[in-house]
Order: C-alpha cells, then sequence, then structure tokens
C-alpha cells in the first residue's frame, strides 16, 4: 500500500480533531467520539491548519494498514460505484508496462542475401575466360604444329583404328554394351544427372567439407570417364583386342 507522508498525517489529525470539536459543539456531547471518522470519510474534503484542503481518499489512505479491514475483494465506492481505477485485489495497484515486452513487434532487420545478377557479374567473367582460351589455343596452334596424318587410304585400313581419345570412352562403351545403350542411354543419363546436381545440392557453402555429394557425383562421373579413355588408349591392340601395354606395346597416336 501506498505510504502517506508525514505532514499530510499530521494535516489529517489535525482535521479529525476539528470536525470532532464542531460535532461536539454541534450535538452537544451527545455524539459518539467514534464516529467523527466516518464523518470525516464522508465529506468531499477536509480543511487543514493553513487553509488548505485535503481529499478524502488521503485522508482515508492516512489509516494505519494494520488497522484497516483484510478483504480479498475491493470494497464498494459509495453509491454503488466502480472501485478506484488501477486497484487490484488486496489494494495492490496494476502496472501495464509490466506486462508489455519490450521492443518493436515487427522485425525490421534484412536479411542478407549471396545472390548476384547473370549480367554483368557471370557474363562478363565467362566471357573474359572465353577470349582467354582463344588466344592460348591460337598462340598454341602457330608455335605446335597439329598432329595431322598422311592422306587416307581407302585400300589400307589401320588396325586398330582407334577414334580421338576424347572419344575413346564412347568407344570403349561399344564394345560393352548395344549402341542404343553405349551411345545414347549412358551418357543421356550422365548429363542429365549432372543438370540436376544444382537443384539436388543447394548448399551455398564453398566448403568441400560441405559440398559431399557434388563433388562425390564429379568425382564419379571423371573416374568413369578417365578409366574408359585409358583402357581404349593404352589396352586397346589390334582389332580392338584388349592387350597388356608391357607385353604387346602401345597402340595410341596423339
Amino acid at each position: 500500500m501506498v505510504e502517506i507522508p508525514e505532514h499530510l498525517r499530521k494535516r489529517a489529525a489535525e482535521a479529525r480533531a476539528k470536525a470532532e470539536g464542531k460535532s461536539s459543539d454541534k450535538t452537544a456531547g451527545d455524539a459518539d467520539p467514534g464516529d467523527a471518522l466516518p464523518a470525516a470519510a464522508d465529506t468531499p474534503s477536509a480543511s487543514g491548519g493553513d487553509g488548505e484542503k485535503i481529499p478524502a481518499h488521503l485522508l482515508e489512505r492516512g489509516t494505519p494498514a494494520a488497522d484497516q479491514p483484510s478483504s480479498s475483494t475491493p470494497a464498494p465506492a459509495e453509491g454503488g460505484g466502480i472501485p478506484e481505477a488501477g486497484s487490484g485485489p488486496d489494494g495492490h495497484n496494476q502496472r501495464l508496462l509490466t506486462v508489455v515486452k519490450a521492443g518493436s513487434i515487427q522485425d525490421v532487420k534484412t536479411v542478407p542475401t549471396d545472390k548476384v545478377h547473370v549480367w554483368p557479374h557471370l557474363l562478363v567473367a565467362e566471357f573474359l575466360a572465353a577470349l582467354a582460351i582463344t588466344l592460348f589455343t591460337t598462340l598454341f596452334s602457330i608455335f605446335v604444329n597439329a598432329p595431322l596424318l598422311e592422306l587416307a587410304n581407302f585400300n589400307k585400313t589401320p588396325n586398330p583404328s582407334k577414334a580421338p581419345w576424347y572419344f575413346l570412352g564412347l568407344q570403349e562403351l561399344l564394345t560393352m554394351f548395344h549402341p542404343m545403350v553405349a551411345g545414347v542411354t549412358i551418357p543421356g543419363m550422365g548429363i542429365f544427372l549432372l543438370i540436376l546436381a544444382p537443384f539436388i545440392d543447394k548448399n551455398p557453402s564453398t566448403k568441400p567439407e560441405d559440398r559431399k555429394f557434388a563433388i562425390s557425383l564429379m568425382t564419379i562421373h571423371l573416374m568413369f570417364w578417365a578409366v574408359l579413355v585409358m583402357i581404349g588408349s593404352f589396352f586397346r591392340g589390334p582389332g580392338f583386342n584388349f592387350v597388356f601395354p608391357w607385353n604387346a606395346g602401345l597402340f595410341f597416336d596423339l
């Protein structure tokens, strides 16, 4: 309960004394002195020693807490009105600020994104890379002659007849499967799986330990194709039969 300052208590005591004196003069001693407190409480205000008026609710608060009746429900005001605003059970005041959480309800922070536009960030880098490769190929072709053979003789077919090294993987598959399977189905499945890889593995991290799926897929693809190319290059002899290069020699030209 709110403590009343001492000077207000003194003023309340003086007001009670004056009220008791006035009531005793009017009733000529017939009234009970104990009725002075309710009479003073019922009046809207009381006058202090210096002419100031003290509100009635301050006079009521001047009563010690030990002398007040204890009740779990607040007493109704005069005339059947509602209790004083802001007071709860047992006279405790309710504070709204203890219920409302501090801070803003809406989150105004923007989430950073690592996305960039295709133009100009990606296309400029690809264009510069294409220019660099073209320049390197042009300079290399000026100083190094292409490993071209003599004119083909249709009366003499080379044995073994091998495709360029970058096609030896397909030629190796043709020795194991039907042309439809070796030339269309298996390469198509590999290319389609590589196309789906960015949609399956959406991890934006650039660390190898975080991109296990993508690294494993690319490693399997390269190893599968590299093994087929090496077998077709070094382990195929006349008639495209399987031979050991350390026994029959190399049947491979750059």
